[in-house]
């Protein structure tokens, strides 16, 4: 069966409704949502008992390796509505070198995804909903791989797209999301400023808000990194998984997608611990899960290299924090400089270019192994969330004069 057959093939969907992440309370489906009543997350639910009858592992393995093998797991009723790039597996790498003990190091490297990050996996799903209830315009703020994503695939699904990221966004990402057909602007502040101007422009402008988890679908998107993670380790999963954690749609949907697939019978035992990976400039999430809070507080000043998981507050925190408590799991923080030289080690060490935020993970495994928290000898996966390509990296500043004798003694 080819990619394309998969897209065309009859799709199955067993959504019963989306309820509120924080008060439980249910909304009905194939109806255009946003937050719930109490402006907290909507979370989409399925017939578990129907969907588990209607496939097996084994049908599943005879499906191209992509994101649409899962297509019972997620929402989208209608195959013509589905909006692809083509959005196939991403590898797991292993880490040997830099590998603490006897566990297994590995890292998912969700760069070879369309536009070159994990964002194309919530993004993909969300654009798809849209156009399947009938959105036109939509709006997001961004600090780089989410925009570029929303803009690709809305360009793709014929529907219009405003974006506005932090001033000091990577200057790639910025042309990224314009070369690819949404109108975007620059403003002077962090992602929460955009993102309130994307609130207070909703009725002026008639747009849909894609702020993270500001709709329900993103989370299913991501949530196949839990699906892929499992299929791909034969229906297991690691002791340790670290995820980059800004707006923490990923962490949130991999929870979810492993508690569904231990309900059906296809995960047993434990669950993965699942780390949450923030910067010492910006980690909410940190201070909220240390202080055993439910929510975090606003983060100021916030700053960092890794500019992905700045976020200095996340409408999910609470489902953020409920799911690495859940998991036994906990949040941490690393600093600039070692999320730096954990970049270049992965690179000078395996050959793998980490984003920023990838190296956080890396960084944080190596500190959390030190102090104990981590054992040598359990599992861990480490998410490197976009190419490392994106980023500005270090100038080489050696010349050679091709008219003139080298001195070959001088390279070493």
């Amino acid at each position: 069966m080819t990619t394309n057959d998969n897209l065309t093939a009859e799709r199955a969907t067993f959504v019963s409704h989306l309820e509120c992440g924080m008060e439980g309370d249910h909304y009905a489906p194939d109806q255009l949502h946003g937050l719930s009543k109490a402006g907290k997350p909507l979370l989409v639910k399925y017939d578990l008992t129907a969907l588990a009858a209607a496939i097996s592992k084994e049908e599943l393995a005879s499906r191209p390796p992509d994101f649409w093998r899962y297509r019972e797991f997620l929402p989208v009723r209608r195959t013509e509505n589905v909006v692809s790039l083509g959005e196939s597996h991403t590898p797991l790498i292993p880490f040997p070198r830099l590998q603490a003990g006897g566990g297994e190091l590995l890292v998912k490297d969700e760069g070879r995804l369309p536009t070159g990050s994990f964002k194309a996996r919530g993004l993909c799903m969300a654009v798809s909903m849209a156009k399947e209830l009938g959105v036109k315009k939509v709006a997001m703020p961004t600090n780089g791989n989410a925009g570029a994503a929303l803009a690709a695939y809305s360009s793709r699904a014929g529907i219009e797209s405003y974006i506005f990221c932090p001033d000091d966004t990577p200057e790639i990402n910025v042309r990224e999301i314009a070369a690819q057909g949404a109108k975007v602007w620059r403003v002077n502040g962090l992602i929460n400023d955009c993102g309130r101007i994307v609130g207070e422009g909703k009725q002026a402008m008639g747009w849909f808000d894609f702020s993270t988890l500001k709709e329900p679908y993103r989370i299913e998107g991501k949530k196949t990194m839990g699906l892929e993670l499992a299929d791909q380790l034969g229906w297991k999963t690691p002791d340790v998984i670290f995820y980059p954690t800004g707006g923490g749609t990923g962490l949130i949907g991999m929870w979810k997608a492993f508690n569904e697939l231990r309900e059906i019978g296809w995960l047993t035992g434990k669950l993965p611990r699942m780390v949450a990976v923030q910067a010492t400039g910006c980690a909410p999430i940190v201070k909220a899960y240390d202080e055993g809070a439910e929510h975090a507080e606003l983060w100021k000043n916030a700053h960092t290299v890794a500019a992905g998981i700045r976020v200095p507050v996340a409408v999910g925190d609470f489902l953020i924090l409920r799911a690495v408590r859940e998991s036994n799991g906990f949040a941490t923080a690393v600093d600039d400089d070692a999320i730096l030289q954990a970049r270049e080690e992965a690179a000078q060490k395996e050959g793998l270019l980490l984003c920023p935020e990838g190296a956080a993970t890396l960084a944080a495994y190596q500190k959390e192994v030190a102090a104990g928290r981590i054992s040598p000898d359990e599992s861990a996966v480490l998410f490197n969330c976009a190419t490392g390509l994106k980023y500005p990296l270090p100038p080489v500043e050696h010349d050679l004069d091709c008219t003139q004798p080298v001195d070959y003694s001088t390279l070493g």
